[in-house]
C-alpha cells in the first residue's frame, strides 16, 4: 500500500470515528429531563437542557430537531429552521424533519425571486442530498477493498479474465465517483460556511454598513453562502445568487 492510499484510508476513518464530549449517561439524563419539560409544555426549560448538550459538543440530528421545535413552540421560527437544517444534516432522509422544516418554512412571509444559475452544482446536491457524509465515506472504503481485493486477484493469483477485467473497471469508476461525490458533499457541507437569517428581518447592504445603499430585506429562514466576514457583517450570496452584506446579529450558522 502507498503514501497515498494510507493517507486517504486514515482521512476516511478520521471522518467516521469522532469521540464525543459528553459521555452517554450525561446526554441520557439531559434528553430524559428536556424531554419531560417539553410534555408538560415548559419549552423554555426543556431548551435549556439540550442547549447544554449541544454547548459540551453533543451533535446528534435526535437533538437539534428537538431544539427546532422547542424554538418552534416558543415563536421563533428562524431559529427553529436553523436548527432544522442542522438536523437534516445528519439525517437527510428523516420524515419527521423533513415535515417539521417544510412546515417552519411555508411561514416565511416571501421566498427570493430567481434562477440558480449553476445547473452542475443543482445536479451534484440532487445526488448527494440523500446521503450523510458518513454513508458517502463508508461507501467509498467498501469500493477502495473491493478494487484491491480484485486487484489482488490480478498481481497474486494471475486472474486475467474478461469479467475480472470488467469487474475492476466498474469498481474503479464507482470508486472514483464515491470519492469524488464524498469531497464535494465534505467542501458543500462543512468546508463551505453556510447560515441562516434567523431575525424576522434582515437588511441586506451594497457594503459592510447601514451607510451603505440597502439591496434589499430578506425574511427569516432564507439560507446563503458566506463569502467574506468583517467584525459586525457577513458578505452572503442567496440561492438566487443576489449577493449583499448582512449583520452577524441577524444570522447563525449552519
Amino acid at each position: 500500500m502507498n503514501k497515498l492510499q494510507r493517507k486517504f484510508i486514515f482521512l476516511i476513518f478520521g471522518i467516521l470515528f469522532v469521540p464525543g464530549a459528553v459521555s452517554a449517561g450525561v446526554a441520557d439524563s439531559l434528553f430524559s429531563t428536556a424531554g419531560s419539560y417539553y410534555q408538560n409544555q415548559e419549552y423554555e426549560q426543556a431548551l435549556e437542557n439540550y442547549l447544554r448538550l449541544e454547548q459540551n459538543d453533543y451533535q446528534s440530528a435526535a437533538l437539534y430537531f428537538n431544539i427546532g421545535n422547542c424554538y418552534f413552540k416558543q415563536g421563533k421560527p428562524g431559529y427553529a429552521i436553523l436548527y432544522y437544517l442542522k438536523a437534516k444534516r445528519l439525517s437527510p432522509n428523516d420524515a419527521d424533519i423533513n415535515a417539521n422544516l417544510a412546515f417552519a418554512q411555508q411561514l416565511m412571509p416571501t421566498r427570493l425571486e430567481g434562477i440558480k444559475i449553476n445547473p452542475v452544482t443543482s445536479f451534484f446536491d440532487m445526488l448527494v442530498g440523500p446521503f450523510t457524509l458518513n454513508n458517502l465515506a463508508w461507501i467509498a472504503s467498501i469500493l477502495f477493498i473491493l478494487l484491491g481485493l480484485f486487484l489482488s486477484l490480478v498481481v497474486f493469483f494471475q486472474y486475467r479474465g474478461l469479467t475480472v477485467k470488467i469487474a475492476i473497471t466498474v469498481i474503479l469508476v464507482l470508486f472514483i465517483s464515491a470519492s469524488g461525490l464524498t469531497t464535494y458533499k465534505y467542501r458543500r457541507d462543512y468546508m463551505t460556511p453556510r447560515g441562516v437569517i434567523v431575525a424576522d428581518e434582515a437588511r441586506i447592504y451594497s457594503g459592510p454598513g447601514e451607510d451603505n445603499d440597502l439591496e434589499f430585506t430578506g425574511v427569516f429562514g432564507l439560507t446563503f453562502e458566506i463569502e467574506k466576514s468583517t467584525d459586525d457583517y457577513y458578505l452572503v450570496i442567496f440561492e438566487n445568487k443576489r449577493k449583499g452584506w448582512i449583520k452577524k446579529e441577524s444570522v447563525a450558522v449552519i
